[in-house]
């Protein structure tokens, strides 16, 4: 059994078809249009409630390949060589491995990602990739407003230096990950056992789609190209337009991707890796667009626009294709049931996560009783003001720092997260947070607060 990993970055599950469902668009900007990843997901087992296990992208990365939790133990740091990742493993079995990313933070120095993979090829300039050194050939007041801040102007300057001479479509970086990943199968068709792991960074921000794909945005808007929207309060920074112009780039630049990757899925079936392979396409996680007042990830944006993410696990042959389930999975459970899948069972007794591979076979659709995430630390600050998220199928409770009221909502009925039930069902939040102890939370133990008071925890005993 071939092995292929496809992350798409920051790639929201609410714009990918096969999740959205006709829902309704958010202040007027709709979800994109994805027929490749809809024509994929119908050979798939789709998961409705697969979580990373914490935040943000490396330690996301590190969950996936190692197996093990991060969020009570690192944040986002180098692999170490104590680390036992999914390449090594199938190395071992005979497997011949790649990394193909444009996901910069792998090549950082030091990190380490690209250790025991066959071979690893890097496709340059994302984001702030000190890639070019030039400045831009463009004006830099064409993609920022009065209220940016010069490290803002900056950031934005580089991505422009990096992408100035960007003259056609496969010059973009998902058009180049997608051509050398095809490049790559075809060349190593020849082994009997492949294992790659294909790193889109795009749809992350920042967001400036071709023409061809900018379709979800103003024909008539006349303001800035504002290609990196800030952190902080919205309204502080961008008005109503400009808000709804960033997220209808967001739009394209994800629905330009589902493009590109349409030839990945071409390759695969043309290259026969449709039959003998299995093959989870995920994001790290969402992106907040303003749903609850901010853009951006942040430690403070413990929604479904940030948490939730598309999971798409193709079985070789299409086996149980279309089955849809809501277990509740986690990122670093991945490794084990595909340890699971080889018959390798004896390699996930030192793992945290746990094999969902009666799941995927539809024997039960439950894994998970509930999953907790977020961030490691603000801002490398280890244990201030740690925001945690709790959440089984219908509840999702937030823990807030000491001077702010916990959140609690009803997943089925407000989507959205919009009614904070916290004092209406602190039974709930009580629940959800006596499921997992002080460890993944440092600090005193504290009481569930709500707007208008604080709730005793409840008796339930914590695993």
């Amino acid at each position: 059994m071939n092995v292929i990993v496809v992350f798409l970055d920051s790639f929201r599950w609410d714009h990918v078809g096969v999740y959205h469902g006709g829902r309704a668009p958010f202040d007027g900007v709709g979800p994109c249009q994805t027929p490749n990843l809809d024509r994929f997901a119908e050979r798939c087992v789709i998961f409705e409630n697969a979580y990373p296990e914490a935040l943000p992208t490396m330690p996301v990365r590190l969950q996936l390949m190692t197996g093990q939790r991060t969020l009570p133990f690192r944040g986002w740091e180098p692999m170490r060589e104590t680390d036992v990742p999914m390449q090594r493993i199938l190395g071992e079995l005979g497997y011949v491995s790649g990394l193909i990313a444009d996901t910069y933070h792998f090549r950082a120095p030091g990190m380490n990602y690209h250790q025991d993979f066959s071979c690893y090829r890097w496709i340059r300039g994302q984001e702030y990739d000190p890639w070019v050194s030039s400045p831009t050939k463009r004006n830099i007041d064409d993609y920022v407003n009065e209220n940016y801040t010069e490290i803002w102007r900056k950031r934005i300057g580089q991505f422009l230096a990096n992408t100035d001479d960007f003259a056609s479509e496969e010059a973009w970086f998902p058009a180049k990950v997608v051509d050398e990943a095809c490049r790559w199968l075809r060349a190593n068709r020849c082994h009997k056992k492949i294992l790659l792991w294909i790193d889109s960074f795009d749809p992350h921000e920042p967001w400036d789609p071709l023409e061809r794909w900018d379709t979800y945005t103003d024909r008539n808007y006349k303001g800035k190209r504002l290609i990196m929207p800030m952190g902080g309060l919205a309204d502080s920074w961008a008005t109503p337009e400009e808000q709804r112009f960033i997220r209808g780039l967001y739009a394209g630049e994800a629905a330009f991707v589902d493009h590109c990757f349409g030839r990945l899925f071409e390759c695969l079936e043309t290259e026969g890796y449709m039959e003998d392979s299995f093959i989870v396409l995920l994001a790290d996680h969402g992106h907040p667009l303003g749903d609850h007042g901010k853009f951006l990830k942040g430690t403070d944006r413990m929604y479904s626009e940030l948490l939730k993410a598309p999971f798409l696990v193709h079985l070789p042959g299409g086996e149980n294709r279309g089955l849809r389930t809501d277990a509740l999975v986690c990122f670093h459970d991945v490794l084990p049931t595909i340890l699971g899948l080889l018959g390798q069972k004896n390699n996930t007794e030192a793992m945290h996560g746990r094999s969902f591979v009666p799941v995927l076979m539809g024997d039960t659709g439950d894994h998970r009783q509930a999953i907790i995430t977020g961030y490691y630390s603000r801002v490398g600050v280890r244990n201030s003001a740690i925001e945690r998220c709790i959440r089984d199928k219908r509840w999702s409770y937030i823990a807030r720092p000491e001077n702010e009221p916990d959140e609690l909502y009803n997943l089925i009925e407000d989507w959205r997260e919009v009614h904070n039930l916290i004092d209406e069902h602190p039974e709930e939040a009580e629940r959800l947070s006596s499921m997992f102890g002080s460890y993944f939370r440092p600090g005193p133990a504290r009481p569930v607060k709500g707007v208008q008071g604080q709730y005793e925890m409840g008796s339930a005993s914590v695993t």
